[in-house]
């Protein structure tokens, strides 16, 4: 659950990454095209994301450990996407791949 939590942040701070006017943005991807010809439905679709993922930590945790978590992985994961998407290190696959494995060790040690 933590897992899937920590996912909807990434992809909601990335849709709201790709609505800055000032972020240097690339297009890789046809969504990433749309994200930034579309801001307004993206906003609205990055910040539900964020209350979804903060729902999950709330669910999973208690109300100030789960409020904590979130901010702590919204700042850390945050931080990663500024720095590295001008830098094009983020890739579909390195971000699949991290995922599947941070899964299979939650499932493994839960």
């Amino acid at each position: 659950m933590i897992t899937i939590a920590s996912l909807i942040v990434f992809l909601a701070f990335y849709t709201l990454y790709y609505t800055s006017k000032r972020a240097t943005l690339s297009y890789d991807l046809g969504f990433e095209k749309w994200m930034k010809s579309n801001p307004k439905p993206t906003k609205i679709v990055g910040l539900s994301l964020l209350l979804l993922a903060y729902s999950l930590w709330l669910i999973t945790q208690s109300l100030c450990c789960g409020t904590l978590m979130f901010f702590i992985q919204l700042m850390t994961i945050g931080s990663l996407i500024i720095i590295l998407t001008p830098l094009k290190k983020i890739n579909r696959f390195a971000i699949i791949a991290l995922f599947v494995i941070v899964a299979l060790l939650e499932f493994y040690y839960h």
